[in-house]
């Protein structure tokens, strides 16, 4: 045997290995399958008949406390098995409501889908994700990135304010992280690279300013919360842009302090390469039709002209014809769209379906009073349970996608949130008993943002080195993260202390 088989054998052993226990596990499961369906068809069970064994009802006499113990072990269990979140929250769901009930019991599995998939909000996702992807195709992400480089290019950290403004702007137009971290390191990185910006200060502001586009409208996140927590869409879009705006400029302040102080951490861009006013002025031309589209979904949505589907709609022909006007609208680019559309709608629906079926069947068995009262049981106040939410939810953000986190965790935490009275710290205001749920959508958009930045499993932190060179280890991606993860922090910390950054707007608008 040479070294080269030598080398490969173990390898080879361990894939044989998977392979052989995969086959016992699909023999298993299809023999334990077989013999219930033989109890459902030729058994009674109310006489306590059954072929060999019987699943159904096993489970019926365990406590809530080690059902949850079961149920969310098992999760946890099968995800770190690297299984699809949008399986595995719905298989495990059908498995326990079987061995808590019967076959009867599974009824409840399109009770729970039926209402969501009537949900006239939800089509407003694969609109607003075909538009960002047409802007995308565009090629107005380029576009937008020159006309703010050349603009602020000749000060001190210009590029990485550059990138932060573009990606505010970006964020209104897309409402999909990953798109934009991407797309803004392939174009942004290596200018502030060739330039000597320090590497934490370049990668900071892609994927700080990558993240917004969980909060600034339209956020697909918001849409799910408001169809989860029975909010408005409107008023979620107007309680995130204060928020939204207020992190993205800390992302601007601290760059620009750190380059002030040290301006070899961003050195501006030569004199030779900078232009006049007025080229600058003709450069926004180019920023004109999709800044409008952008302007008008919002201006529709927020003014109640439109609801959120025919806002979508709106912006989704409007994308096309900003395409057509920038010359990138072809048969290609709309059947690529297309295809993205499909493939990201039908990830976030399975995994709403799913998530759907775990959790109410959870809440149904009395989950939501067994959480409820541990948690209130702790003795903590009203805004210690809040922080409590609020690093459980970090906690989740590092090993699940948004998505999840949403629809596992934000329908138990609400309740828990709803019965809390906020009357303010420091003597500072009260968060109305109305507007708590607004108040809370809003703070879990912000934690959001955090698990996207939280090291070692953040989303962003993956995105980003997905486009890095080489010479950037994770190490230095995972310290890049922690000054712009303070700030998220601090700015959550503002909006818990002043509920009006969120709650004002949407009062004013809505009354």
């Amino acid at each position: 045997m040479d070294s080269r088989t030598l080398k490969h054998a173990p390898k080879s052993l361990s894939g044989l290995l998977g392979t052989l226990l995969l086959i016992v596990a699909s023999l298993a499961v299809t023999f334990i399958v077989a013999v219930e369906l033989i109890n459902i068809l030729f058994y009674d069970p109310w006489e306590d008949e059954y072929f060999l064994f019987r699943l159904a009802s096993s489970l019926e006499e365990v406590e809530i406390g080690s059902l949850t113990y079961l149920m969310f072990g098992s999760l946890l269990v099968a995800l770190m098995m690297g299984l699809p979140l949008a399986f595995v929250t719905g298989g495990l769901g059908v498995v326990f409501i079987y061995l808590v009930g019967d076959s009867t019991m599974l009824n409840i599995i399109p009770g729970r889908i039926f209402p969501m998939m009537s949900n006239s909000d939800l089509a407003a996702i694969p609109l607003f994700i075909f538009m960002a992807s047409m802007l995308e195709r565009a090629g107005l992400i380029e576009e937008m990135f020159n006309v703010v480089y050349k603009w602020m290019g000749g000060l001190g950290g210009g590029l990485a304010m550059a990138t932060i403004i573009a990606s505010t702007i970006l964020a209104a137009m897309v409402g999909v992280i990953g798109a934009a971290v991407v797309t803004m390191g392939i174009i942004a990185l290596p200018a502030m690279l060739k330039r000597g910006y320090d590497h934490k200060i370049a990668l900071g502001s892609i994927m700080a300013g990558g993240t917004l586009g969980i909060l600034i409208p339209p956020s697909i996140l918001a849409i799910l919360y408001a169809v989860v927590a029975q909010q408005s869409v409107g008023e979620l879009y107007l309680g995130a842009i204060i928020p939204g705006l207020l992190l993205s400029g800390m992302y601007l302040a601290y760059v620009w302090i750190r380059t002030l102080i040290n301006p070899e951490l961003g050195p501006p861009v030569p004199e030779e390469e900078r232009i006049g006013l007025k080229e600058k002025l003709l450069l926004l031309k180019d920023l004109i039709a999709p800044i409008f589209l952008v302007m008008l979904v919002l201006g529709l949505l927020f003014g109640g002209v439109a609801t959120p589907v025919e806002a979508a709609g709106i912006g989704s022909f409007g994308a096309m014809l900003v395409a057509a006007m920038h010359g990138s609208f072809s048969i290609g680019a709309l059947r690529e769209a297309s295809v993205t559309t499909a493939k990201a709608s039908a990830m976030v629906l399975w995994i709403m379906f799913g998530a759907s079926v775990f959790v109410g069947f959870y809440i149904l068995q009395g989950g939501q009073d067994f959480i409820t009262e541990s948690i209130i049981g702790t003795g903590l106040s009203a805004y210690g349970i809040l922080l409590l939410l609020m690093v459980l939810l970090v906690i989740l953000g590092m090993f699940l996608d948004w998505v999840g986190i949403l629809l596992l965790a934000v329908p138990i935490f609400i309740p828990i949130v709803e019965s809390l009275t906020f009357d303010g710290l420091f003597g500072l205001p009260a968060v109305p008993g109305e507007d708590v749920v607004l108040w809370f959508g809003v703070l879990y958009l912000v934690n959001m943002q955090m698990s996207f930045l939280s090291p070692p499993f953040g989303y962003a932190l993956f995105y980003i080195r997905g486009v890095c060179p080489p010479d950037i280890s994770m190490a230095t991606i995972f310290r890049s993260s922690l000054v712009f993860l303070a700030l998220q922090a601090f700015g959550l910390t503002l909006c818990v202390l002043l509920p009006g950054l969120i709650t004002w707007l949407p009062n004013l608008v809505y009354g």
